[in-house]
C-alpha cells in the first residue's frame, strides 16, 4: 500500500492508504483528526473545509495523493495553543453555533476569506457557500465582520 507523507496542523505524518482515498478519511480514520466533518462527500456542503498550504480546500473530494508533501490545517490547528484565532473568538462572541456540525468548516472558510480580503463585503461572505442547516448565516456574517475588526489589531 502506498505511503503519503504530509503535514497536519504543523506535525509531519505518514499515512498508508490507496492514492485515491479522500483526504478526509485519511484525516479522520487514519489520523484521528475529527474536526473536519463528513457531510456530503461531493464538495457541496463544505462541512469538511480545511486549508491546504493556507488555502481553503475540501478534503472529501481531494485524494490523499494530492496532499503529499504539503501542509494541511484543520480546525484543530487554527488556535495558537490556548489563544483562539480571531475568527474563533468572533464565533464565540457572536454566539454563531447552533448544532455546531458545520462550524469547523464555516470557520476555516472564513479564515481563508479574511486572508484574501481584510474587509469582506456581504457578497464576499455570501460567496463562501458553506451549508448550515440550522440557518445561522446572519450570525456567521456578523462573526466574520467582527473577526475582520479583531484582525486589524494584530
Amino acid at each position: 500500500m502506498p505511503q503519503h507523507s504530509f503535514t497536519v496542523n504543523g506535525r509531519p505524518v505518514v499515512v498508508e492508504a490507496p492514492d485515491d482515498l479522500p483526504t478526509l478519511w485519511a484525516l479522520r480514520d487514519k489520523l484521528g483528526v475529527t474536526g473536519p466533518k463528513y457531510g456530503c462527500g461531493i464538495n457541496v456542503c463544505k462541512a469538511c473545509t480545511s486549508h491546504l498550504d493556507g488555502a481553503a480546500f475540501n478534503p472529501c473530494v481531494t485524494p490523499v495523493a494530492e496532499v503529499a508533501g504539503r501542509s494541511v490545517t484543520t480546525i484543530e490547528g487554527l488556535a495558537d495553543g490556548d489563544v483562539l484565532h480571531p475568527v474563533q473568538q468572533a464565533w464565540l462572541e457572536q454566539d454563531v453555533a447552533q448544532c455546531g456540525y458545520c462550524q469547523p468548516g464555516q470557520i476555516m472558510a472564513a479564515v481563508a476569506l479574511l486572508r484574501r480580503t481584510a474587509e469582506p463585503t456581504d457578497a464576499d461572505i455570501d460567496a463562501i457557500e458553506n451549508v448550515c442547516r440550522c440557518g445561522s448565516y446572519f450570525r456567521v456574517r456578523q462573526a466574520i465582520k467582527r473577526a475582520a475588526e479583531l484582525m486589524k489589531g494584530r
